[in-house]
């Protein structure tokens, strides 16, 4: 069995940490170099239940999308959550690996695996990383379908083929408009708008888009708009992390159990749709005209 130093150097090749962003917190948080794995769980969230997965799965090592500490802590305390969450990490000797940012920027990458479970085809990152010659590495994808689809039926695509969540997928747009282009952006991905509209393209899946930035994107263009739950937008890399792994694996003779967790993280549990009528439709006649 390889030993946790070779693993996570194997990850750092994947996702160099020269590309996460400077705020980011990325590597090894907890683990033993010399120890040895066998057993290795792939997860967006660092959260508890994560962690008695791997526990409970015999797991060596817990890789990641989302930091356990992206800011400064001066306590691992088992009576704050994180700290509970390192206690018991280390209790069971199971390391913990990250790849945030890195992890989006590489390639193939988070956006690139969103891109495979849509089955849209990857033409170019949406913003480039000007250190990659090739031009291949960077935030999001510029995406080609393979046939036109309606808003409605793409919609409809990407709440089939993405985790079920309360959420589902939230849609800004005419449900009719052909949609023949689309830039992906696994997690928060309002802060490409800028540069979604440079693209040109059709319509923008991605996560967390608030009120302003996603009106705004509506009022300046005929942008259409998918906004999925956060988790199930990057929950597709943990499957195609999970696999690359295995071929690095395979190909050095490890022989390392792969798995990936099929926990739904998602901090939001239900969705509640009111049954009242809109406010135009319960105002006075003379009330709900549009001024002349």
């Amino acid at each position: 069995m390889p030993r946790l130093s070779e693993v996570t150097t194997a990850l750092a090749a994947l996702w160099p940490a020269s590309l996460a962003e400077a705020w980011d917190a990325v590597g090894t948080v907890v683990g033993d170099p010399d120890s040895e794995v066998n057993r290795v769980l792939f997860a967006v969230d660092p959260v508890q239940e994560i962690v008695d997965e791997a526990v409970r799965i015999g797991a060596d090592l817990l890789v990641t999308h989302h930091p356990l500490y992206l800011r400064g802590t001066t306590t691992v305390a088992a009576d704050t959550f994180k700290g509970k969450v390192v206690h018991t990490l280390v209790k069971n000797d199971i390391a913990l690996h990250v790849a945030h940012t890195n992890a989006d920027k590489a390639d193939p990458g988070v956006s690139d695996a969103l891109a495979g479970a849509l089955d849209v085809r990857v033409v170019r990152p949406l913003v480039p990383d000007p250190t990659d010659p090739s031009g291949r590495r960077g935030l999001g994808r510029v995406c080609e379908l393979e046939h036109p689809l309606t808003l409605r039926e793409l919609a409809d695509r990407a709440a089939d083929r993405l985790p079920a969540t309360a959420q589902g997928i939230r849609v800004a747009g005419d449900p009719d408009a052909t949609i023949r282009t689309l830039a992906v952006s696994g997690g928060s991905g309002d802060s490409l708008f800028d540069d979604v509209r440079a693209s040109g393209v059709d319509a923008f899946l991605t996560a967390d888009l608030r009120h302003h930035p996603a009106s705004e994107a509506r009022e300046h263009t005929s942008l259409a708009l998918l906004d999925a739950a956060h988790w199930a937008t990057e929950w597709p890399w943990c499957e195609l992390a999970a696999a690359q792994l295995d071929e690095i694996s395979d190909r050095h003779g490890w022989g390392l159990r792969v798995h990936v967790s099929r926990t739904v993280t998602d901090p939001w549990t239900a969705h509640a749709a009111s049954a009242r009528p809109s406010p135009a439709a319960t105002l006075p006649a003379s009330a709900a005209r549009t001024p002349s």
